[in-house]
């Protein structure tokens, strides 16, 4: 079934060779924004004829990672539609016919070497003084293929299932063109490409057959993919035009660069700190609505200054004529600051939703009316939601250590006498809201002839181990009568 005439069809095609890095996500973005920007199909196809590389559950991870940061493709694994199936490896049957088709034009051929004879080859021409000697027109002529066999002897190898190839037969001394939407006009010298394998000894394709004839039989119209894959792109078109398609549009993003130069990979995770995985960031605690915000934005430009945008806003400004060509530094920094931005705009509800799986895998337990409170006094002060869990214990349970630096510059001699009198008179109050535990905490002050300060601070030291946080009162407040008594009565006799 083909696609409407003129209508926008896009695909992510990954492979299940490991978890979904950062950059696949980004790519998956893009194709999502510009199908939806045009009213089009997002689809998924998983490229798996790779069994070497096959890693399992890696499937899982990028559908669970594509879920997770809002993007639905419209057909893939488990979204049946007109071209299934969306899984190469069930795909298969139907390639093998397209590599003979190119056979037959004179546009690739078989191939028996050996590992060994490919390897004697490339030693050879080493030894000559080549740096990269390639199986291309400048060595096939000496290798066994068809192409130096006779009709006959090719036959019978085929006839007795001879181990083989299908290469693409790359034509000498021409110039491939082609124009992509973000670096414009783009050429290649055939003479720089080698005979690209089409079809494997196993039967199964390489990437560039499957993805050529996918493309075209699922009504791929746009082509967006990372910059790796430019270089590939004329062995594509030669195929396009072998076959006498019209190719899809191009457009071949820029790569995301690590803080340090270079290309962003596991080792800036070792050393950087900058994961490289969708799950890490997951699993880290980032909002998947910031990480898709930021990530819209490393190599997009929207043409104004707002910085913040929805999924829905994303797709109302994209446009990929304003991707750019240059790579891109990734800013761990600048994500952290989206990630509080986006945690800013939930509502405490939202919140509350969130920060659930973190409190409770920290192992406490707390009615939804007091997590309520707690996120609401903490959404301002917060960059994750786990933080609501991991860095600000002493709403769950009682401070075991205090700030050393704290105590040196806020526990004075007077402080243990002024908390106890304090504890002595929360004690007595009926109740305990904000203006209550403020109004005792100044009239304390006053009687004492102190200044305020001089209770505030041992008293945010005791309840919460720290002399930074929230506003003290209303953190009192939500850690509750008997917690704030106990803790400032324990304070003062540890403390002295």
């Amino acid at each position: 079934m083909a696609s409407a005439p003129g209508s926008v069809r896009v695909r992510f095609a990954p492979s299940p060779t490991g978890k979904l890095h950062i950059g696949g996500l980004r790519t998956a973005l893009y194709n999502y924004l510009f199908a939806r920007r045009h009213g089009g199909e997002f689809l998924l196809r998983i490229e798996d004829t790779d069994q070497a590389r096959y890693v399992e559950d890696a499937e899982e991870d990028l559908i669970d990672a594509l879920q997770w940061a809002g993007l639905s493709y419209d057909e893939g694994p488990g979204v049946d539609g007109p071209h299934a199936p969306y899984h190469q490896s069930e795909r298969a049957g139907r390639y093998r016919a397209f590599a003979e088709q190119l056979v037959d034009a004179g546009c690739a051929y078989y191939a028996f070497d050996t590992e060994e004879e490919i390897e004697a080859m490339r030693r050879r021409l080493r030894e000559a003084g080549e740096d990269a000697p390639a199986y291309d027109a400048s060595t096939r002529g000496r290798m066994k293929n068809s192409l130096t066999l006779s009709d006959a002897e090719v036959q019978q190898r085929l006839d007795d299932g001879a181990e083989h190839v299908v290469r693409l037969k790359v034509p000498t001394s021409e110039t491939v063109h082609f124009e992509d939407v973000i670096r414009g006009h783009v050429s290649f010298d055939t003479d720089g490409l080698d005979d690209q394998v089409l079809m494997k000894s196993d039967g199964l394709p390489t990437y560039h057959l499957a993805n050529v004839v996918d493309d075209h039989q699922m009504g791929i119209t746009h082509v967006i993919r990372g910059e790796e894959w430019l270089s590939s792109t004329p062995k594509h078109m030669l195929m396009y035009d072998a076959f006498g398609w019209e190719p899809p549009t191009m457009a071949h993003l820029p790569l995301i660069m690590s803080p340090q130069g270079g290309k962003l990979s596991k080792r800036d995770a070792e050393t950087l700190g900058v994961p490289v995985h969708v799950t890490d960031y997951r699993e880290a605690g980032y909002e998947p609505e910031a990480l898709v915000n930021f990530l819209a934005l490393l190599g997009w430009n929207p043409g104004t200054e707002q910085e913040l945008f929805t999924l829905d806003a994303l797709v109302d400004a994209f446009s990929l004529d304003r991707v750019g060509a240059s790579g891109v530094q990734f800013d761990i920094d600048k994500l952290n600051w989206f990630n509080e931005q986006h945690i800013h705009r939930l509502s405490v509800d939202a919140l509350v939703d969130r920060a659930r799986p973190h409190v409770q895998a920290e192992g406490y337990a707390v009615s939804d009316e007091r997590l309520s409170d707690i996120c609401e006094l903490l959404q301002e002060r917060i960059q994750r939601v786990s933080e609501i869990a991991t860095d600000n214990r002493y709403f769950f349970e009682d401070p075991e250590s205090y700030e050393e630096k704290g105590v040196e510059k806020r526990w004075k001699d007077d402080s243990a006498d002024l908390l106890t009198a304090y504890a002595d008179r929360l004690e007595a109050l009926d109740g305990f809201d904000v203006d209550d535990i403020e109004t005792v905490l100044r009239d304390l002050a006053e009687d004492e002839d102190v200044g305020a300060g001089r209770v505030i601070h041992p008293t945010r030291l005791a309840v919460s181990g720290r002399t930074y946080g929230p506003g003290l009162f209303s953190m009192m407040a939500v850690v509750g009568k008997d917690a704030c008594i106990r803790r400032m009565r324990r304070a003062a006799t540890a403390l002295g």
